[in-house]
């Protein structure tokens, strides 16, 4: 018994060519559209991070314009009144340092060391981290001398300063040579604020 074919439709090898096959998709291609998708992903979110970032730091840092800003009027002019002087804008970190002397612990080998005394001040918004490995000192000459660790009675404390805190210590540099400034880096690739030793 021959197979029968639904009417309308050729019998194979009949002078027609065989239907086409279904194009595969390339698993090269998907995975590539895949990876571009996510690559644009975290480029897009950090666009919008750094933009909810800027927007938050201008609200914060904008005030607004004084009354006496206002343009003079044509009334007759007044003596001045005396009113108190506006506070200067704080920087967010502040630091003082000041020579002092290398108080020895039993980590300390030899006498060969100098100590600067800092007193770190939080007046940011947010905490701030404090650690001895976060200074520098340079000295007169113009070379960096990194924390050496535990040797000065009065090291500094690795401490969390909460906005408004503030916290005094000592860092200590191997060798004898004079301190010029104090640079304090908030972690080790926050921004950094330098002080002159006074």
């Amino acid at each position: 018994m021959s197979q029968q074919f639904p009417p309308g439709q050729p019998q194979p090898g009949y002078g027609y060519p065989p239907p086409p096959q279904p194009k595969k998709n390339s698993a090269g291609k998907i995975i590539g559209f895949g990876c571009l998708g996510i690559v644009g992903l975290f480029v897009l979110l950090a666009i919008v991070g750094a933009l909810i970032g800027d927007s938050g730091d201008s609200k914060a840092d904008s005030k607004p314009t004084p009354p006496a800003a206002a343009a003079p009027s044509s009334a007759p002019a007044k003596a001045p009144e005396s009113k108190p002087a506006e506070p200067e804008k704080k920087a967010a970190v502040e630091v003082v340092a000041k020579p002092t002397e290398f108080t020895k612990t039993i980590l300390a080998q030899g006498d060969g060391y100098t100590s600067v005394s800092v007193t770190v001040t939080n007046n940011s918004s947010k905490p701030i981290n404090v650690n001895p490995l976060y200074f520098a000192i340079t000295d007169t000459n113009g070379s960096k001398h990194t924390a050496e660790l535990g040797v000065d009675k009065n090291q500094i404390d690795t401490v969390e300063l909460a906005p408004g805190e503030n916290v005094t210590g000592v860092i200590t540099g191997k060798g004898s040579w004079t301190a010029k400034t104090v640079t304090y880096t908030d972690g080790l690739i926050g921004k950094s604020v330098r002080a002159d030793v006074s």
